[in-house]
């Protein structure tokens, strides 16, 4: 087969482009919070201790010792889980100058290279941590004295047990590298060379032997990105026991275009390694495609084929945790991202059905059809199925080969519902993180997902399901978490202190899962708002525990996430929400305009503008047409009339519950009123012209314009209006104005200036 034109290749891109940014949109975050907005709402907690580092990596949280630990360059951190801010402990470990200089010398940079970036904190005792870093392209290790309990209070490193860190983590600070410690064995999927050309899933330490994965062998890794691992059990029986790697990697079959493939990969821990072509090298190691792609109409699908991050959600059956993942489209044409759901039950019949065989004429990829040895290949020595093999060095040469030959399934993994869970095309940003909290809400438990971008913020998500298996997708929030807008690269929930922990190549943050004061201060607002957190105390929005589902007065807690009705939930509170919004009075002159100011409480709401003349009953919905235009932040009315004074109600309809969220007064003046009443002060004023009340004197009114908050001469004169008390009335404005309205060509201006 001929490789693609490029152009061609571009033209079928952006067709799926279009047919998913079409059927797809995106929806609105309910609450959207500036870096300055999340620090005044003190909700959240900035790591302000200076350093001259970069880099961070939250890598490891202990919630035993209520600390979180930190890599970034030359330096480790311990941090309170409660206040990052409080009592810091530091370690300072530079690499030697001596290597700095070599680094140097070889071409990389004494910056972003030429330093010991620390990748990897594992728990390796109750007192001791095991640390590594890349100390300046020459990767070194050593152990971390914490101490036993937190009151302890300490953090040092041994000097004297420094060793090599090759095979255990990077050279490149570039190259990102996964690890787990486990009965004092360290697993790594790292890069193990100075050129970062040898990739390997690797084994050090402890009593069993070194193992690595066939070197410079493409059918096994292929420029690998890694990404996590995370020991996952198959059986009871603990020779059973599985470790799984993530992975990206560039496809061996398309060499004209960099096709990447995100990968699963597992071997067993009690691997001892083959004979043979196999000697020191896994003999158990299989690998399979993860898809996540939205279907088209025609079939075809568009994948987002570049993994990016992965969070294994535990449940109460540690071997079937829920596996989430964040992928990005690897595509130059459209930018997306999405957020696939596996379970270990696809997984594992993927990883016991055929394996991948090439054959044929054009040599292409085929399922194997041949006898497949005893052993299975794949299967753990001394496990369930093969409980008189105590050792993989006791299989036959048969399955060696065979392994060493056929190392990937020929079935891929598909999520649940065999599409993703979300999708984000048409937008500035992609996902690059994700950590996920279950909150039990009074309707249910329902799974909280929290999403790093590469733009320095993070989403709150809920994805609700609906009839059909359609799901309803939800923003709760959307924050600026740092100062300097940078992709997040880590984050960690604590469910038990509600805090979730993030980190950027600037710094850590850690912030409360829950805003609920935010959403609003009526019922039906936090109702509306439907966040598993957050629930109706009779007073205010507050946040939901289900271990205290009633009331201190004996009222019920009002909360529906499922729904988010406020008219089951919220009688009794309705009728008194918004007060401070109703009947506010404002003032206009004929011949300007007006500016009546409202916003919903959520982007999800639809605004309506009702108009009710004084001594009328009757009520007329204003539309964007002639004279009103109608505005997210409210409604203008151009060339005012005097028949436009009025009541106007501006309602909210949002999950089919409508409310008024304020209403506003509007009197209009004469011109011909103001004028006179500025000039003859002391003259009887028109029936016609007074702003309410009998004919009289001009005293009411001149007392109106004499008031400096209403600004009114300089709004009816620059031929706008500006509700009182608007930022804009500041007396510098009002200079601006005065100037402003010299210059315009007005009849009354000249008058109004003497």
């Amino acid at each position: 087969m001929h490789p693609l034109d490029p152009l061609i290749l571009s033209w079928i891109l952006l067709s799926f482009y279009h047919t998913v940014a079409k059927d797809i949109t995106p929806p609105t975050p309910r609450v959207q919070l500036s870096f300055r907005e999340l620090k005044a709402s003190s909700t959240a907690h900035f790591l302000h201790f200076l350093l001259n580092t970069t880099d961070y990596r939250i890598l490891l949280k202990d919630e035993d010792h209520d600390r979180m630990y930190v890599g970034s360059k030359d330096y480790i951190l311990s941090l309170d889980l409660q206040d990052i801010n409080r009592e810091p402990l530091i370690i300072h470990w530079p690499a030697k100058q001596q290597r700095i200089d070599e680094c140097v010398l070889s071409g990389k940079d004494i910056n972003g290279e030429c330093g010991n970036f620390i990748r990897l904190i594992q728990p390796w005792n109750r007192t001791h941590l095991y640390a590594c870093g890349t100390g300046a392209y020459n990767p070194v290790c050593t152990y971390i004295n914490r101490g036993r309990k937190a009151q302890d209070y300490v953090f040092y490193l041994d000097p004297d047990r420094v060793e090599s860190g090759k095979g255990k983590c990077a050279y490149d600070p570039k190259l990102d590298s996964v690890s787990a410690l486990i009965n004092e064995e360290l697993y790594s999927g790292v890069y193990i060379d100075f050129m970062g050309t040898d990739a390997a899933i690797f084994r050090a330490m402890g009593k069993q032997a070194a193992m690595r994965t066939d070197q410079y062998n493409s059918r096994w890794l292929n420029d690998p990105a890694f990404v996590h691992v995370q020991l996952i059990p198959d059986s009871l029986e603990r020779n059973d026991d599985k470790l799984y790697f993530f992975f990206r990697e560039k496809s061996t079959d398309s060499p004209h275009s960099p096709t990447v493939y995100s990968r699963i990969g597992r071997v067993c821990l009690n691997d001892d390694g083959g004979h043979c072509c196999l000697v020191n090298k896994w003999s158990t190691f299989l690998k399979a495609r993860l898809i996540c792609s939205v279907p088209g109409e025609d079939g075809i699908e568009t994948h987002f084929d570049e993994l990016q991050d992965v969070f294994i959600q535990q449940t109460q059956d540690n071997k079937n945790p829920v596996i989430y993942a964040v992928f990005s489209a690897s595509g130059s044409v459209f930018k997306g991202s999405a957020v696939c759901v596996y379970s270990m039950a696809d997984i594992r019949m993927v990883f016991n059905g055929p394996f991948a065989h090439k054959e044929g004429p054009n040599y292409q990829w085929m399922p194997y059809t041949g006898k497949i040895p005893y052993p299975r290949p794949g299967t753990c020595p001394g496990g369930t199925f093969t409980p008189s093999m105590k050792s993989t060095k006791d299989y036959p040469d048969e399955v060696i080969n065979f392994m060493r030959t056929h190392p990937v399934m020929y079935n891929a993994v598909y999520p649940v519902h065999r599409q993703p869970l979300l999708v984000r095309t048409n937008v500035n940003y992609r996902f690059t993180s994700i950590a996920v909290d279950q909150v039990d809400a009074s309707d249910g438990r329902y799974e909280v997902l929290f999403l790093g971008t590469d733009q320095g913020t993070v989403q709150k998500v809920i994805v609700l399901p609906k009839d059909d298996l359609e799901t309803e997708e939800l923003i709760l929030e959307e924050v600026e978490v740092f100062k300097v807008p940078s992709p997040i690269k880590s984050m960690k929930i604590s469910s038990k202190r509600q805090q979730l922990y993030v980190s950027s190549v600037s710094g850590v943050t850690h912030l409360a899962l829950h805003r609920c004061d935010v959403y609003g201060e009526a019922c039906a607002d936090c109702c509306l708002a439907r966040d598993p957190y957050c629930a109706w105390d009779g007073k205010t929005c507050s946040r939901y525990s289900a271990s205290s589902k009633r009331y201190a007065e004996g009222r019920s807690r009002r909360q529906d996430v499922r729904h988010g009705n406020p008219m089951r939930q919220c009688r009794g509170y309705n009728s008194n929400a918004n007060k401070n919004g109703m009947d506010a009075a404002q003032y206009g002159v004929e011949g300007s305009s007006a500016f009546l100011e409202c916003q919903a409480r959520s982007p999800q709401a639809s605004i309506k503008w009702i108009l009710q003349k004084d001594n009328s009953e009757r009520k007329k919905e204003l539309r964007s047409e002639g004279r009103f235009l109608k505005t997210e932040q409210g409604l203008l009315i151009r060339s005012l009339q005097l028949s436009d004074t009025g009541v106007y109600h501006c309602t909210a309809t949002e999950n089919n519950f409508k409310h008024t969220v304020m209403r506003v007064r509007l009197h209009v003046l004469s011109a011909e009123a103001v004028t006179a009443a500025l000039l003859h002060p002391d003259a009887p004023a028109p029936l016609s012209s007074h702003p309410a009340g009998p004919p009289g004197a001009y005293d009411d009114l001149v007392q109106l314009l004499s008031q400096p908050e209403m600004g009114l001469i300089n709004q009816y004169c620059q031929g706008y209006w500006r509700p009182s008390g608007s930022s804009h009335s500041d007396a510098k404005d009002l200079q601006d104005q005065k100037r402003a309205r010299n210059r315009r060509n007005h009849p009354p201006t000249e008058e109004l200036q003497t």
